[in-house]
């Protein structure tokens, strides 16, 4: 099969590599698309820790395909089933995943890409966000997480408040329904302008997704008193200084709302075919760019740069 391989910083080559088999309690699955995910981006920039070249189809974790072959002792799924997984080397023609880390799609899925594992991931982060109809949510960082948020906010009966850099992100999230966008420019403008929309009394949640400290830190002046400020961005690039006297003088419950539980990742893409199936949540305008696996550098340089127009990228794979 053909995958690709990081050999080293933003160098992927594409490599004809052993088809494996299963184990008894695998499938194989063929694969028709992968996402990107901006978690990776570390792993492609390059950092010290980091060893080149990495496993065929690394980074790949965002996919979804076709049962190609199943081990023995697999029961709940069958080739032909349509299905998205956790796998960690989607970046290639084939990848395998254990059977209780695969979800069977719906046949009214057929014709669109599901990339199970962001899209579970925001409904976990939704769900540990206790979310209630009448409370206003501000949600900092408008990507693909982001805007899904909104709509998940909105459809639970909430008022958003949109806050992000781009101009594009504040339109989408304008047409993902949030009530107000806010450009995250100024900090202190951003306190006053949610301040006089709250009546001062700021926003019972709110949802950091960013991953950067600035923003998180922006994100604890806008809760309100005995709110909830959950944590949705990826920090992984060393320590945070955050304002602890003010998380602790308004008795903010603070959730790191990242699951490493493969059954929480596999209840919340669940979740997500429910949510996509009963309309709470569209993903189908956020997927603005796809590539083929040829295409994976260009893929991830868009993903580093954020261009006007881009939101999520898909990796597609030829189905002939």
């Amino acid at each position: 099969m053909q995958a690709a391989v990081l050999t080293a910083p933003k160098t992927f080559e594409i490599k004809e590599t052993k088809l494996s088999e299963p184990d008894p309690k695998q499938v194989r699955i063929k694969m028709q698309g992968c996402g990107l995910c901006a978690s990776s981006l570390p792993l492609w920039e390059g950092r010290e820790w980091f060893t080149y070249p990495q496993q065929a189809g690394t980074p790949g974790h965002e996919g979804w395909g076709i049962v190609d072959k199943t081990g023995a002792e697999v029961t709940s799924l069958q080739p032909g089933d349509r299905v998205a997984c956790l796998s960690y080397n989607a970046y290639a023609e084939y990848d395998l995943a254990e059977e209780s880390s695969v979800l069977k799609l719906p046949e009214s899925l057929n014709n669109q890409p599901f990339p199970g594992e962001p899209l579970g991931c925001a409904l976990n982060i939704f769900n540990r966000s206790d979310i209630q109809a009448g409370q206003t949510v501000a949600i900092l960082g408008i990507g693909f997480l982001g805007a899904l948020l909104v709509q998940l906010a909105k459809a639970a009966g909430a008022k958003v408040i949109a806050i992000s850099q781009r101009e594009y992100s504040l339109q989408i999230a304008k047409e993902c329904g949030a009530d107000e966008v806010i450009k995250m420019d100024d900090h202190y403008r951003i306190i006053e302008e949610v301040k006089n929309q709250t009546k001062e009394h700021f926003c019972e949640r709110v949802i950091e997704c960013t991953g950067k400290e600035w923003p998180l830190n922006l994100a604890g002046e806008l809760t309100a008193i005995r709110g909830k400020l959950i944590i949705a961005g990826y920090h992984q690039d060393g320590m945070r200084q955050v304002n602890v006297q003010l998380w602790n003088w308004r008795g903010l419950d603070i959730i790191n709302a990242h699951e490493r539980d493969p059954k929480m990742y596999l209840n919340g893409m669940k979740e997500a075919v429910k949510a996509v199936t009963e309309g709470r949540i569209d993903p189908l305008p956020l997927y603005t760019h796809t590539f083929s696996l040829n295409q994976l550098s260009e893929a991830f340089e868009k993903l580093q740069t954020r261009p006007d127009g881009f939101m999520k990228a898909l990796i597609t794979f030829d189905q002939n």
